[in-house]
């Protein structure tokens, strides 16, 4: 059954329907989202309130504790000065026992937070009242006279409106005041101030101190110090509600803990607070930096996958901070939950919506696309014989496909002008299609044909499938071996190499390529008119040549230029003067050394430099050629080396020992007829072993 294909067309446009109507399909799948993104909106903005629900329980816990910290302060202060100005006053004499003792004990009973009242004379001698806990207190002295050594401790118990002596014992000590940091600064001070206190009379006690001199008439009589030990900040810490699992930490400038929440902390029990938390707060310090010890900062931070709230507040006291730390899922926790419920309910309705629209999306305009994507491909790949017209039911993904394939067929007529890989190999590397380039180390041939020009003058326009045959073996010898073939300049081509994607190898590349060409034009038995064999010429050199976009704005080549290619050029030439077909530089030769056989021919100076350099054979690869070959080219070598020498008869020597050893080789006999010429007419002391060409 015949099928009209423009029928089908028009029945295909009739079925064809706006993109824009596919797409209003998605949006309807789409508002089925919109409760999804209620749910979001609704989750911001209960997150916002349980953070700030979570910032006003932190003011509170602020706030308080600052009012603590500033309380303990003023009690300390207020002390010592209530106690310093019994002594200026005359009222007390610091060595009335009876009422200093009085004095010392009534300021503890009466201010809850302080846990020592010391003094320290300048002999050395020092006396202290303590709390024990809530409900014992002690005095204690330590004489340099009176029992020295020893440390006289009376113990009271408290009771109901006052106090009762328990017992009096000694026990040994070695705590001396003045070795003391705050006794010995606050002798020679002249007004109180803050110290940290780490030694008592009883042992180790992380404690503050406010102590300075009390003089009476002007005579330093010693220093009084009021001491808070860090346990009643532990302990008024463990009153305060920080949530259900958070904490609260007070720290020093340096991250050093002072106090965590424990309820028995006291003079007698060591804080012991959870310090589980207390990572987190040091890590807020140090994020925080100098702007966290100066004012209120708060953060987001993380631990093992769990999130945390964290605030720091300067407190009245100098260098510290208070850190609250409250687990994020603390205030969130019942708001996940709820969302949790939410979201499975419209996961399903979703998912549901999601499968009928994804099927509808797919048939219509992914899979389209895709097909239509596939063809753009083939046209990156200037692959554009396998490009494809793809008919669709949306008339812009026709006219798409339609475009593309017009497109590919335009640029079809082109690809023969242009080297397809090249082009690719420079849009991989995002060069501009602009003047410009850069000077590197490459590898270039030339390659031509001995005699075109009588050839193609005897053959006419029947030259031309000798000519693409042989272009298409030297273009194919050149691309199996990562060449980027230059040009086509009549016979001749141009070729290079490590370029424009790198080759630390080109030398090498360079001369397999000529070598194959040699090969692939014997194999292939290409003859002229005349049923000879075709005969190419290859001249190669490597060097430091710029490579790059050169021309102007209008029309660019992507090609190199510089001495080095100017010699690979005359190399070419000079193989019709040795008759060789493969001639290569010194640099060429000496990348490639030990991989492949050559012969030096020469020294020369082509057309327009009057430099001269070593010229060598390519004879062909290492291991290919039997240990036979070898011999001729040695004896070829010392042929060169007596010529260079001036020992003319020996070189003719040596040269007709390879004729002898090879047979018909034009350089040889080349050198062994210049030889002869040197032996009949000595060269005069100016004369160089150089051979100048004059033709290019």
């Amino acid at each position: 059954m015949n099928v009209d294909p423009g029928r089908q067309l028009r029945a295909i446009a009739r079925l064809t329907v706006s993109i824009r109507l596919a797409v209003s399909a998605l949006v309807l799948t789409a508002i089925l989202l919109t409760a999804a993104l209620s749910s979001l909106l609704w989750w911001r903005t209960a997150e916002a309130a349980s953070r700030q629900l979570a910032s006003t329980i932190n003011e509170q816990i602020v706030a308080a504790v600052r009012k603590e910290v500033a309380a303990i302060v003023d009690e300390a202060r207020a002390a010592h000065t209530a106690i310093r100005t019994l002594f200026l006053q005359n009222v007390l004499d610091t060595r009335e026992a009876d009422k200093r003792e009085f004095v010392f004990l009534s300021q503890l009973q009466s201010q809850a937070t302080i846990s020592w009242v010391a003094f320290g004379w300048p002999d050395g001698s020092f006396f202290a009242a303590h709390k024990l806990g809530d409900r014992r207190l002690e005095m204690m002295e330590i004489s340099l006279t009176d029992h020295a050594g020893e440390r006289r401790i009376d113990e009271y118990e408290v009771v109901p409106g006052d106090i009762e002596f328990a017992n009096r014992r000694f026990e040994p000590t070695d705590f001396r005041v003045a070795d003391r940091a705050w006794f010995k600064t606050g002798l020679a001070a002249g007004e109180p101030e803050w110290f940290k206190v780490i030694d008592h009379p009883t042992g180790e006690r992380p404690s503050i101190a406010f102590a300075g001199p009390i003089d009476v008439y002007q005579e330093r009589q010693g220093v009084l110090a009021i001491v808070i030990e860090y346990t009643r900040l532990a302990r008024f810490l463990s009153q305060l509600e920080v949530g259900r699992t958070g904490t609260a930490f007070i720290i020093d400038g340096s991250g050093e803990l002072v106090a965590a929440p424990d309820r028995e902390a006291d003079e007698l029990h060591v804080a012991k607070g959870d310090t589980t938390l207390l990572p987190l707060a040091r890590m807020a310090l140090v994020k925080a930096g100098e702007d966290g010890r100066k004012e209120a900062w708060r953060s987001r931070l993380t631990s093992a996958g769990a999130a945390y709230e964290v605030a720091l507040t300067p407190l009245p006291f100098p260098g510290w901070s208070l850190a609250t730390v409250i687990p994020e899922a603390e205030f969130l926790g019942p708001v996940e939950t709820t969302l949790h419920r939410l979201l499975l309910g419209l996961a399903i309705g979703v998912v549901l919506a999601a499968l009928a629209s994804a099927a509808l999306a797919r048939s219509i305009i992914a899979a389209p696309l895709s097909r239509v994507v596939g063809e753009l491909r083939h046209v990156e790949a200037f692959a554009l014989e396998q490009v494809r017209r793809h008919p669709s039911r949306l008339k812009e993904i026709a006219s798409l496909s339609g475009a593309i394939a017009e497109m590919a067929a335009g640029l079809s007529a082109f690809r023969k002008f242009i080297p397809a890989d090249l082009v690719r190999s420079l849009l991989q590397q995002g060069v501009e299609a602009k003047p410009g380039g850069s000077i590197q180390e490459l590898s270039v041939m030339f390659v031509d044909i001995a005699g075109f020009t009588g050839l193609s003058e005897r053959l006419g326009d029947r030259v031309v499938p000798l000519l693409s045959r042989y272009l298409d073996l030297a273009s194919e010898a050149v691309v199996a071996n990562g060449g980027t073939i230059d040009k086509f300049i009549g016979d001749a081509v141009m070729a290079f190499w490590g370029a424009p994607q790198p080759q630390a190898d080109h030398a090498l590349r360079c001369r397999r390529a000529a070598l194959g060409c040699r090969s692939a034009i014997a194999a292939w038995g290409l003859a002229d008119d005349l049923g000879q064999p075709l005969q190419i010429r290859i001249g190669i050199n490597s060097g430091r040549m710029l490579v790059g976009n050169i021309g102007s704005e209008l029309r660019l080549n992507y090609t190199v230029i510089g001495d080095a290619v100017n010699v690979a050029s005359r190399l070419e030439g000079a193989n019709k003067s040795y008759g060789t077909q493969i001639l290569i530089g010194e640099a060429t030769e000496r990348l490639a050394r030990g991989a492949i056989i050559t012969r030096e021919i020469d020294s020369i100076a082509v057309y327009g430099r009057e430099e001269g350099f070593a010229v060598y054979e390519l004879v062909g690869l290492l291991g290919e050629d039997g240990g036979e070959t070898l011999d001729w080219i040695v004896r070829y070598g010392q042929g060169l080396a007596n010529y260079r020498a001036r020992r003319f008869a020996a070189a003719v020597a040596d040269f007709e020992a390879v004729l002898n050893m090879r047979g018909p080789d034009r350089p040889a006999e080349l050198m062994r007829d210049r030889c002869r010429q040197l032996v009949e007419s000595a060269p005069d002391v100016a004369w160089r072993p150089v051979a100048a060409l004059t033709t290019k």
